[in-house]
């Protein structure tokens, strides 16, 4: 599963559009087709990892 598929069956938190959201991961943006709201993606790079 990619973070695109995570995307389908979501709405937009400003809009409320369901499947309005795409992904740009060259801005680590989330946006909205509809109504332009985005959001900041923060990706934990010690993901998996034990201490």
């Amino acid at each position: 599963m990619t973070l695109a598929h995570a995307l389908e069956g979501l709405r937009c938190s400003a809009c409320h559009t369901l499947n309005a959201l795409r992904l740009d991961p060259a801005r680590a943006l989330v946006e909205c087709r509809e109504c332009g709201q985005s959001a900041r993606i923060l990706t934990d790079t010690d993901e998996g990892r034990s201490a």
